[in-house]
């Protein structure tokens, strides 16, 4: 269900979403990100996802997992929240969300109406962009919710400045 973004409407303030995960590439988009925020005023929101086991835990096991994943989750937050305030000059929204992640950045998008546009970075490796960058620029592109910015992996960190 699509409703209307109101992220440049009186009261509201747009914010860019970057999805936190353990990629090389996942400083790129928050540098890359943290920048255009300072430039365009923006917030930024940093979602991580964890992703569930698949598996059968006995009794316990799985809530040590789940706590330990999500441990996980806020120390990367921790460092990506680190660039943004040194590149924009302000704490980001942080968010840990558990289950598939291109289905938790479209609940968020949906859920949130002042997220103006998404930023991932491509891997440069073997494996290709990255899952969540193929399905999005290729399965869903032509009905998400929002405009996406994917940083290319060969992009000089330079260039950022200029482009961002």
């Amino acid at each position: 269900m699509a409703f209307r973004r109101r992220a440049y409407e009186p009261g509201h303030r747009p914010k860019i979403l970057v999805v936190i995960d353990e990629t090389p590439e996942c400083r790129r988009a928050v540098l890359f990100a943290a920048r255009r925020a300072r430039r365009s005023g923006a917030n930024i929101v940093m979602l991580s996802v964890i992703v569930p086991d698949d598996g059968q835990p006995w009794l316990g096991i799985g809530n040590l997992m789940q706590a330990e994943a999500e441990a996980e989750a806020g120390e990367r937050l921790d460092k990506s929240a680190e660039i943004v305030r040194r590149e924009a000059g302000f704490e980001p929204e942080r968010i840990i969300l558990t289950g598939v992640p291109a289905d938790q950045v479209m609940t968020l998008i949906q859920e949130d109406e002042d997220i103006a546009v998404l930023v991932l970075a491509a891997g440069t490796g073997k494996e290709g962009p990255g899952p969540l960058v193929s399905h999005i620029a290729g399965k869903v592109a032509a009905s998400f919710p929002v405009p996406v910015t994917i940083v290319p992996g060969g992009l000089a960190e330079a260039d950022f400045e200029a482009l961002a």
